[in-house]
């Protein structure tokens, strides 16, 4: 009995540890920044900050739980919103065809990993590593070590714009409201119609009042997070395409055969093999989707500077595949979750809004994320081998 007790208190705090951090960093930082860290404009600022890195480590954690990695993921979002923006300010194509172009060339430049990986059989990371140096070249290039500037100001409204209020009367950002309301009545429901889902195929289920006082506690906390964003100038545009990227990308991984494949190939991948999954047409997919992903954060980082420079992405794979590890993602494959990856991103986005409100220097911050880094995959380690 106590080895199982044992077993479900780490199983917990495996599950719920992201959570925990993201509580502890706020409530520090909020100390340390005298509250100027939770104020609703600093949040609305970390939601911005956040959404580009969200949207590449939703992406780099589908190819970490298959076991794989991408390590060129900053310098082809720097080249994506670098090709986006010449398009626009070189050339004057308008924003959806900008928009269009740069998601086909991201997945095109995906397939292109993809074909090494999953049909010649060469590493990720070599693969990955080859484009991150090839594509911070490229990008140098285009942009001749200038600034491409500005955008549009539909492209632009992307990653700067906030979704338009009903009315203007209110001390309250009320179509946010809206919104914090539904996501939480969608939030219940989904709760209790897995639970109903679960008792009727015999899975155990916790008692319905802890049941009911979780649920109330994490409703109480959604409604609480858009109110402060409403009590500002209400949800960013890259937050709501961030939610609905999430959304979509939860259910893959979690509700179809893909997903179900994606797991099986990072869990035991000779096993997957036996079992009739095509492991090449997986692999050859995740990198594709993961091209279009980095052609939808460079549009957001693009748009949100307005410009585009030879810079552009650098350190990107590192932040997003980190969010990826702390939300829960194995370095060993076969773990992992959507969910897990933007709590991990917001995380991550965390410790560098906070870092920089108290004015700790880059070559710090840097070290103190190498160290979190190291940290978090020696905790991933340790939990796989006491379950062993």
């Amino acid at each position: 009995m106590p080895s199982i007790q044992s077993s479900g208190i780490r199983s917990v705090i495996r599950k719920y540890s992201m959570y925990f951090a993201l509580v502890i960093i706020m409530i520090v930082f909020s100390v340390t920044t005298g509250g100027t860290f939770l104020t609703p404009r600093n949040l609305t600022n970390l939601m911005f900050q956040t959404s580009y890195i969200a949207v590449l480590a939703i992406g780099v954690v589908l190819v970490i739980i298959a076991g794989h990695t991408d390590l060129s993921l900053g310098s082809l979002t720097g080249l994506l919103g670098g090709i986006m923006a010449v398009l626009q300010v070189k050339f004057g194509w308008s924003t959806p065809m900008v928009i269009l172009a740069g998601v086909l060339i991201g997945m095109t430049f995906g397939a292109w990993h993809g074909f090494w990986i999953a049909f010649q059989r060469i590493p990720a990371f070599i693969v990955t590593l080859a484009g991150m140096l090839s594509y911070r070249g490229v990008l140098i290039m285009l942009t001749g070590g200038e600034t491409i500037a500005p955008m549009r100001d539909s492209f632009k409204m992307i990653g700067q714009g906030y979704l338009p209020r009903i009315s203007q009367d209110l001390p309250f950002h009320d179509t946010t409201m809206i919104l914090g309301v539904l996501a939480v009545a969608v939030f219940i429901g989904f709760q209790i119609h897995n639970r109903r889902l679960r008792i009727k195929h015999g899975f155990p289920v916790g008692k319905a009042p802890a049941f009911a006082a979780g649920i109330g506690l994490a409703s109480a906390a959604i409604l609480g997070a858009f109110l402060m964003i409403a009590l500002y100038r209400g949800i960013p545009y890259s937050a709501l395409l961030l939610i609905f990227l999430t959304l979509i990308l939860h259910y893959v991984s979690t509700r179809t055969p893909f997903g179900r494949y994606v797991f099986a190939i990072g869990g035991n991948v000779e096993a997957a093999r036996l079992s009739g999954i095509n492991i090449r047409k997986v692999n050859f997919s995740l990198y594709v989707l993961m091209g279009s992903l980095a052609a939808v954060s460079g549009m957001l980082f693009t748009a949100r500077l307005n410009s585009a420079t030879a810079s552009a992405g650098t350190m990107f794979e590192f932040d997003a595949i980190t969010a990826a590890i702390i939300g829960g993602a194995s370095v060993m494959g076969g773990e992992g979750s959507v969910i897990g990856a933007v709590i991990g991103a917001l995380v991550t986005g965390s410790l560098n809004n906070g870092m920089g409100l108290m004015n700790i220097p880059t070559d710090r911050q840097q070290i103190i994320k190498g160290l979190i880094l190291l940290l978090v995959v020696w905790f991933d380690i340790g939990m796989r081998k006491k379950r062993r």
